[in-house]
């Protein structure tokens, strides 16, 4: 069993295109140096005092098109990173999808494996998500999203996922596995420890008529944003209040009410698959942005806390917990540190990739459609005739899509509290997308501050791209400059094609990118999975660095 120490894979390429098979809270400690505190130069574990210098290597390999700017390698040699936390400058968490290691990084170098899980990483499963709470300084929580093997040994083997004799409570039986779970960072041990779970989602895919599958997992966790952040000494943000998680879980393979089908792939009361639904009950929450407090229990102030009480049981319950429904998968989500609001890349089969604004109670429009929904002719054209035509599964196939966008619209599920949204941006055939980070500062130059970056989950698109988003002064919308982008959809003619996207092209060569971060001194951080690093993109002029 493995404990706690006291690329995406091609299939995760793959999946993203559609082709795959992708109790009450602790109260916190009074002492006045507690272990959980970041390292300082009096107290570095190991030696390993963060530099106030910059550090890393100069890298040709990944590119931006700004000559004012530069990138540069800050740790390679990781397996299949996909996300870091900071800890402070030059000092860092990465995790890494398929070994189940959290390692911090200090001064541009690996100090110490401070976690070792058993991670199920066939497909898009793995050690999928990291958050720092935003009172880490003070308790030091860092949360995890990963899935769970049931041999408590790491395993790329589809079957081998979910452990109910866990060692980490409650344990996963099947059909679950990913799990949420927040563990206590002990600065003078350099180790991480378990101290509760959050959630327990679904894993296992074992379809009738179809190969088991291991994507549509999500994986992607973001802390709110507090008043305290946003306006630094005149919040009014009460210290004792828990902060607020989003969690982001794609759809599972599932074909239920949270996919806009009010009765499911097969008619009134026949469940989706073995193990229930189409009702959200606990192996049917999928396909959905959740909103928790840092301990767990669900905020009262959840766009459908009401109307899920009026239900009651577990499927009430569950839609409490949602913050937003009807999404496919998503390896991208950040809030914007200017207005707090959420955003998300969202992945379509063949088609519609998108880039989305998550508020309170959006219904994202999956399965009934993808794109705008003056697009539905194109939707059902490409993905009826393209590809695998099967959406994924054979369960609900493409034939199904309505012909017209008042059919598409009827038939969505509208719960209580529900709206529909458009994207904020799409591309009429995929992409696919992957991290997205905001700029929050204005380090790579003014032009910069908060613009919307987009990493890639399949490095083909120039060997990796990093698209840049500008955002309308009242930061709801995008702002494009080429006239082509008028009607917010790139119209390329294929798969990983560039065309109409050359205005939002910034760099090149990052492979898949899992993460972008703005670092604490400023900076643009990506993690790339494909390249086992992390690269830096900063300015040239060493007066600016």
């Amino acid at each position: 069993m493995k404990i706690r120490l006291c690329t995406l894979s091609a299939l995760v390429a793959a999946s993203a295109c559609g082709n795959s098979e992708n109790d009450g809270s602790t109260s916190l400690p009074t002492n006045t140096e507690p272990a959980f505190e970041t390292s300082s130069e009096s107290h570095a574990p190991h030696g390993a005092i963060p530099s106030g210098r910059s550090c890393g290597t100069a890298t040709t390999t990944a590119t931006v098109s700004d000559p004012n700017l530069a990138v540069r390698t800050t740790v390679s040699g990781l397996t299949q990173p996909i996300g870091i936390g900071f800890l402070g400058h030059n000092d860092f968490f990465v995790t890494e999808k398929s070994t189940g290691q959290v390692k911090r990084v200090v001064n541009c170098a690996v100090n110490a494996t401070v976690l070792d899980l058993p991670v199920n990483s066939a497909s898009e499963r793995g050690l999928l998500g990291i958050a720092l709470h935003p009172r880490f300084r003070q308790n030091g929580w860092v949360y995890l999203y990963w899935t769970e093997s049931s041999t408590g040994a790491d395993s790329d083997v589809l079957e081998e996922v979910g452990n109910p004799a866990s060692a980490f409570a409650p344990g996963t039986p099947r059909p679950f596995g990913n799990r949420v779970d927040r563990f206590v960072w002990d600065r003078r041990a350099n180790t991480l420890s378990f101290d509760r779970n959050l959630v327990v989602l679904r894993a296992y895919q074992a379809d009738e008529g179809q190969p088991l599958r291991g994507n549509h997992n999500g994986g992607v966790i973001r802390f709110e944003q507090n008043d305290e952040k946003r306006f630094g000494h005149f919040a009014r943000h009460r210290k004792n209040e828990p902060e607020k998680l989003y969690i982001i879980i794609g759809d599972n393979g599932r074909r239920g009410v949270l996919q806009n089908l009010a009765n499911g792939p097969f008619g009134p009361g026949i469940p989706d698959d073995q193990f229930g639904g189409p009702e959200p009950d606990n192996a049917h929450l999928t396909g959905v942005v959740l909103r928790l407090n840092d301990d767990g229990t669900t905020p009262e102030d959840n766009p459908f806390f009401a109307a899920g009480a009026a239900i009651g049981g577990e499927p009430g319950a569950n839609w409490q917990k949602i913050f937003a429904y009807g999404i496919r998968n998503s390896f991208g989500m950040a809030v914007d540190p200017s207005t707090g609001e959420l955003w998300q890349s969202e992945n379509g089969d063949d088609t519609f990739d998108e880039i989305n604004r998550i508020e309170p109670g959006t219904n994202s429009g999956w399965i009934q459609t993808m794109g705008p929904l003056t697009r539905i002719s194109e939707f059902k054209g490409i993905e009826t005739t393209f590809g695998q035509m099967a959406l994924q599964q054979v369960r609900w196939p493409p034939t199904n899509i309505a012909d017209s966008p008042i059919d598409a619209r009827a038939r969505m599920v509208d719960f209580p509290g529900s709206h529909y949204a458009e994207p904020q941006f799409s591309w009429k055939y995929a992409t696919a997308p992957a991290a997205i980070g905001f700029m929050e500062d204005g380090s790579l130059g003014a032009d910069y501050r908060g613009d919307l970056f987009v990493g890639a989950s399949v490095p083909v698109l120039a060997g990796g791209y990093l698209f840049r988003f500008d955002l309308t002064k009242n930061r709801q919308r995008i702002a494009w400059t080429d006239p082509k982008l008028a009607d917010l959809v790139a119209d390329n003619t294929a798969k990983h094609d560039g065309t109409e996207s050359e205005s939002l092209m910034f760099g090149s060569g990052f492979g898949v990118g899992t993460d972008i971060q703005t670092g604490p001194r400023g900076n643009l951080f990506v993690v790339s999975t494909s390249s086992g690093s992390v690269y830096e993109i900063y300015r040239a002029s060493p007066s600016d660095d």
